[in-house]
């Protein structure tokens, strides 16, 4: 064998050199350790950004937040301290370990008072030993803090939003690149928080003006029910006293002339009880369909409790009494429901209004299936029609046309009631349903009397269709155009074609505006439709 010399192996290479290889590998792989310790975390950075574009609720969102922030940094606790300018205090909001406690602070109190203040980061290796450490934070969690990362975090306008700590790193201490690795992860979570809070703060606003308004509907409902209710013995005391006083003054002066004065007082105070009947009819509707929800959410709670629970039949029959006792306090709605045959049906509504209109000149059209039926309270129906044709006739200048179609679609019913008359404009469109919403000024109508052109009305008709609608299932809308002529409320029609100095013919009238009232009802086993489908057209003058 070779002799070597002292301090050479068999290979030639010294044993100093054997040391330096294994601290380059030792080195390597410290540096393989860090490098992929840094890889982690960028990917982790990565990770955080879809995280952050995922549909989640705020909570949910800045729980992902924590579990990923804590798994990287390798700690054991993390704690979102958001900031409440009502209150000036700090509260958390994500505090993983704490089964969602909400601790609150002042916001000058312990390192995550110190921290925010300042907007300093604070480590913290022996925090028990460190004046600016909050012990009884600890006391009232029973967890015991050792070492402590805690770094301000702002908002896209440099606002300070709150505090974002992490606890007892689990191999070491923080570092200051934790810090800096922190503070990046910040950026990006506060982003989400701030935009969440906005959001947040939009719907507790949203949620505020609802629950106002629907105090203020409530409010607004016992008041109209109380006029409606109020105002009908008054109303009929003054009827009375009117028609004793014109009988005792014309006796004394059988030769005034007082005829004039009393049937104005007499035309308004018609039309004061019709206000009154028609409210009390709309806000009794109303009540009946309130009633009707109570009880139809009343009987989807109860299908949920049965799906999710094994109810006892004790509480069944508890159940059935209460459901009976609640029912016996609605109002009596008296409905009656039937087969309603439309053509022969609204033809006969149409006879009825010819005889109403008939010192008007107006032209009346029925279109469409015969065959066609729905399932329906017949005076409720009846209603329907009259209304809709009655608003028809009020908007159709003398020698205009009203038609009404029948027809039917995959899905649905429809009678269109069409007028070829005034339209309506853009603005008031919006509101033809509201109820009590005049489309003139009173002093246009004052002197009218219903069916008369230009009558106007109150707006109630509607109201109580788009209730029924509600109620019985169909749906009511509008499409109309405002007469090119007369495009304002102010600019007023002559009421009848051939005054109109812009229409040389009825056709230029027909063609200048006009609106369609469209009711639909979904074809459904009691909606039957026969199976012929010849088409009718009569019309009546």
């Amino acid at each position: 064998m070779e002799n070597v010399p002292p301090g050479v192996d068999s290979h030639g290479k010294g044993r100093d050199n054997n040391q330096k290889d294994a601290a380059l590998l030792d080195k390597d792989k410290n540096c393989e350790q860090t490098l992929s310790q840094t890889d982690r975390k960028l990917r982790s950075l990565l990770e955080l950004g879809q995280i952050i574009g995922l549909d989640l609720q705020i909570d949910d969102m800045l729980v992902q937040i924590a579990k990923k922030a804590t798994k990287v940094m390798e700690a054991d606790r993390f704690t979102i301290f958001l900031y409440d300018p009502n209150t000036d205090e700090l509260w958390s909001k994500v505090a993983l370990g704490m089964w969602k406690r909400e601790i609150r602070i002042p916001s000058d109190v312990g390192v995550a008072g110190h921290c925010f203040k300042t907007g300093k980061t604070v480590i913290l290796n022996d925090a028990q030993n460190d004046p600016r450490f909050y012990k009884e934070f600890d006391a009232i969690t029973g967890y015991k803090t050792k070492s402590l990362l805690s770094v301000p975090f702002y908002g896209r306008s440099g606002q300070l939003l709150g505090v974002i700590q992490l606890l007892n790193k689990k191999a070491g201490v923080f570092t200051e690149e934790d810090e800096t690795f922190l503070k990046t992860f910040n950026n990006h979570a506060s982003v989400f928080i701030e935009m969440a809070q906005l959001q947040k703060a939009r719907i507790d606003a949203l949620k505020q003006s609802q629950a106002e308004l629907e105090r203020l509907s409530r409010a607004k409902g016992k008041a109209l029910d109380h006029l409606a209710h109020e105002l009908r013995t008054p109303l009929a005391i003054i009827q009375g006293t009117i028609k004793l006083l014109k009988r005792k003054l014309l006796k004394q002066a059988p030769h005034a002339n007082i005829e004039g004065s009393f049937e104005i007082l007499e035309k308004y105070l018609t039309r004061l009880f019709e206000t009154q009947r028609e409210t009390d009819k709309i806000l009794r509707t109303y009540h009946e369909l309130e009633g009707g929800f109570i009880v139809d959410e009343l009987d989807r709670l109860w299908r949920r409790v049965g799906d999710t629970l094994k109810v006892p039949t004790r509480i069944k029959t508890h159940f059935n009494v209460l459901k009976e006792w609640l029912v016996k306090q609605l109002p009596d709605s008296s409905i009656s429901l039937k087969q309603i045959s439309l053509f022969p049906f609204i033809q006969q509504r149409l006879e009825e209004v010819r005889q109403l209109t008939s010192y008007r000149d107006l032209n009346f059209q029925l279109d469409g299936r015969q065959d066609l039926s729905v399932f329906m309270d017949p005076g409720i129906l009846r209603d329907l029609i009259i209304g809709l044709l009655k608003n028809a006739i009020e908007n159709t200048p003398d020698e205009g046309t009203i038609r009404i179609t029948l027809e039917q679609t995959n899905q649905k019913i429809l009678i269109k009631i069409q007028d070829f008359g005034i339209g309506i404009t853009e603005e008031n469109k919006a509101h033809i349903f509201d109820g009590l919403f005049h489309t003139q000024d009173t002093d246009l109508y004052g002197s009218k009397k219903p069916y008369d052109f230009n009558a106007g009305g109150k707006g109630l008709d509607l109201l109580l269709m788009k209730i029924y609608g509600q109620r019985f299932g169909f749906d009511l809308s509008v499409e109309s155009k405002r007469c090119i002529y007369i495009p304002t409320d102010k600019d007023l029609c002559p009421g009848t074609i051939s005054l109109c100095p812009h229409c040389q013919k009825i056709e230029d009238c027909t063609n200048s505006g006009g609106s369609a009232f469209c009711v639909s009802f979904p074809i459904t086993e009691q909606n039957i439709t026969g199976n012929e489908k010849g088409l009718s057209s009569s019309s009546t003058k």
